[in-house]
């Protein structure tokens, strides 16, 4: 029974340990790789190699020139979290499209935000491009000090976006970003709902649980 449930202790340990070394990663990558179009991480780890794939819009300014800039991330997370070495592989994987990746479009209202744009027609431009990229809906807030002292919450959609259930974790996309102004920070959060395609390439394969298909009935054959 003590064997059990020490096992069982361990196992709990494990998942909560991998899930910090997920989100500590991931916080480094999106701060270091900010500029070349960080959008998110992939770990597959097994007992002897780890290999973890970056997934960013310039692949080439992350991989470095000669991969000096790949292999010196490697180095710095491999030292912070004591991994062998040769156990740790780093691969820099493309954004199918960058319209549909909250995160991108995320960081692009971040910077244009610091280059003084209106928040309105930022948020705009960033909506268009989602849109256009074939985003079944986009919602955009960005909270904080806007125009006035006092701090308020503007939000910015268009399309469709549902926002409870299961269904929500598969087909949104979310990110949040930190700007920080003169007169104080802004939150921005990127909600971007993808469409279904069967390929899985961008979006899930699965359509949603509300969606029917009529097939038409087949022709009657003479008797």
């Amino acid at each position: 029974m003590e064997g059990d449930r020490a096992r069982n202790m361990n196992k709990k340990k494990k998942f909560v340990h991998d899930g910090l070394v997920k989100a500590e990663l991931y916080g480094f990558l999106a701060r270091t790789l900010a500029q070349e179009g960080f959008a998110g991480i992939d770990v597959m780890a097994t007992n002897t190699q780890t290999s973890v794939s970056i997934y960013a819009t310039k692949t080439d300014e992350v991989v470095g020139e000669n991969s000096t800039r790949i292999r010196e991330l490697s180095s710095l997370i491999r030292k912070r979290f004591n991994y062998p070495k040769d156990s740790l592989e780093l691969y820099a994987r493309k954004v199918p499209n960058r319209g549909l990746s909250a995160s991108v479009q995320a960081e692009s209202m971040k910077y244009k935000l610091l280059a003084g744009f209106p928040v309105r027609m930022a948020a705009n431009g960033v909506i268009r491009f989602a849109m256009k990229s074939g985003a079944k809906g986009i919602e955009i807030a960005v909270s904080g000090k806007l125009r006035a002292q006092r701090a308020k919450t503007m939000k910015f959609r268009d399309g469709y976006m549902i926002s409870t259930g299961e269904p929500r974790k598969i087909f949104v996309d979310e990110a949040v970003r930190h700007v920080l102004l003169k007169q104080g920070a802004l939150g921005v959060k990127v909600q971007i709902m993808l469409s279904q395609d069967p390929e899985g390439v961008t979006g899930p394969k699965r359509p949603l649980p509300d969606h029917i298909e009529i097939i038409e009935p087949k022709a009657a054959e003479p008797l």
